[in-house]
């Protein structure tokens, strides 16, 4: 299965991925209309920096997911058709016990309904989700683990290639 996965070395830090996230997950699915809408959009990627290095992070879609033992009304459940941890809105409680125990801090509370959001990967755009393709670096990739790693390999042969 693709993950979306980053290189933070080339991560900006320009949050373009946070505000395309938003505005995928806004009703208008357009900037500007998306800025004035009632029920703000919520972005569900956070782009975190310590003063020299930037990285995006998201939902990780845990193996063994806190967030879905966590759940008491069920809302944050593994959608056997995806293979994703999605979050059903309409049942959540707004507990927030998933944002308690979500070990990266990517489970955001939606203030408007106190109901949470987290990563879909986007699943209603069928393509490159919407931070992926908005990063002007290509620091965000949606690849497989297999062939991520490959390639950071290839990478640090090359420059070591480049140093002899």
């Amino acid at each position: 299965m693709r993950q979306i996965l980053a290189r933070s070395e080339l991560c900006l830090g320009c949050k373009s991925c946070e505000l395309a996230c938003a505005v995928a997950h806004s009703t208008s699915k357009r900037l500007l209309e998306a800025i004035g809408e009632l029920m703000q959009p919520q972005k569900r990627i956070f782009v975190e920096s310590n003063g020299e290095l930037n990285f995006p992070l998201q939902c990780r879609q845990c193996l063994d997911a806190p967030c879905v033992h966590a759940c008491i009304s069920g809302a944050m459940q593994f959608d056997l058709k995806t293979g994703l941890i999605q979050a059903d809105e309409q049942k959540c409680v707004g507990c927030m016990m998933c944002v308690m125990v979500c070990p990266f801090g990517v489970i955001a509370e939606i203030p408007a309904t106190h109901r949470v959001a987290k990563c879909d990967r986007c699943q209603d755009l069928d393509y490159t989700p919407a931070c992926v393709a908005a990063c002007p670096t290509k620091a965000l990739e949606f690849v497989e683990v297999r062939e991520f790693s490959h390639s950071g390999r290839q990478t640090l042969l090359d420059q070591m290639k480049g140093v002899n």
